[in-house]
């Protein structure tokens, strides 16, 4: 695994290491110490994955305290934008955002710390992996609208959940972070 840090500290691109041949690709998402070489959390409690159409915008998510995570995020077929909103107060890049397209045939993903908003678009059909170093607390689930932080989105009529539509705009945020 290498990693690139982006304009966010501590949200970093990561390559995995990756071989291809005719039969197929073999990919290492996850390495223990890797993560820990690199000073970032590789404790991680749970899992998931999501498919999703061209053209839609997941996001803006995240956890508040005490259940805030970390998360390796990536994708395992198809092609993303995936994007990281810097919540943390106290950060020199507080509002802003950083962006990554990630797919299944660059072998990337994105490393996120504690205290960043998270969503992604859909530049293809595509199926996303996500670990997070806390388990899903619904009472601690949160977001930032979409389409309120000044990011450009590279998609016209975007497929949103009216969960994601109802979350509060970051002007109005008290951020917990």
């Amino acid at each position: 695994m290498n990693f690139l840090e982006t304009n966010i500290k501590g949200v970093y691109e990561v390559h995995f290491f990756n071989a291809t041949d005719d039969r197929g690709s073999f990919v290492k998402t996850f390495h223990c110490d890797s993560l820990r070489e690199a000073g970032l959390n590789a404790e991680f409690q749970e899992s998931f994955y999501s498919t999703n159409k061209q053209g839609v915008i997941r996001g803006m998510h995240f956890q508040v305290p005490p259940e805030d995570h970390a998360k390796l995020v990536y994708a395992t077929q198809g092609t993303i934008l995936d994007v990281i909103l810097d919540l943390r107060r106290d950060s020199e890049t507080y509002g802003q955002f950083a962006q990554v397209e990630i797919s299944g045939s660059n072998f990337c993903g994105v490393y996120m710390p504690k205290g960043v908003a998270h969503g992604f678009c859909c530049l293809t059909e595509a199926t996303m992996v996500y670990l997070t170093s806390t388990q899903h607390s619904p009472q601690h689930d949160s977001g930032i609208r979409w389409d309120s932080f000044g990011m450009d989105w590279p998609v016209v009529n975007p497929i949103i959940s009216v969960r994601d539509q109802g979350f509060e705009v970051f002007s109005q945020l008290e951020s917990p972070f």
